[in-house]
């Protein structure tokens, strides 16, 4: 099967990969400041693994690739302790422990996601208009 703008199916993929990154740093935000979730523990950060994959058009040859996310893991990095000793998840020590998000991290990550965002929107695009472009010339 000839595809007439055979971008548009890796650019679906890498908008749907960036749609996943997004949910996932929104939810990091989100959870920043929760000390004890329904485990007892606090919050811990997760982030997206892309994976990338070639395709072939059925002949053998490549015909292109696509993005997908592999898989959503948690960070493992410590949690931060902070000396609360008011706080209701206060340790004996007045320790408190806060979920392993950075904020000014995850703004980074969600700005990068945006702007591939972005430029996958683009390709789509132009991608569009070229074969309106290619369209119009076989008219004439």
């Amino acid at each position: 099967m000839i595809q007439l703008i055979p971008s548009i199916q890796s650019t679906r993929s890498a908008l749907d990969a960036e749609r996943t990154r997004v949910e996932v740093v929104s939810q990091n935000l989100a959870n920043a400041n929760v000390t004890r979730g329904l485990d007892g523990q606090p919050y811990k950060r997760k982030q997206v693994i892309f994976e990338s994959l070639i395709t072939n058009d059925g002949t053998g040859a490549p015909s292109g690739s696509t993005i997908r996310v592999s898989r959503v893991e948690s960070d493992n990095r410590p949690f931060r302790e902070v000396f609360k000793p008011d706080h209701p998840d206060a340790d004996a020590r007045g320790f408190v422990r806060f979920p392993n998000v950075n904020v000014h991290e995850e703004m980074v990550d969600l700005i990068a996601s945006s702007r591939a965002f972005e430029a996958n929107v683009a390709v789509v695009k132009n991608a569009r208009q070229m074969a309106q472009q290619s369209m119009a010339i076989g008219k004439r």
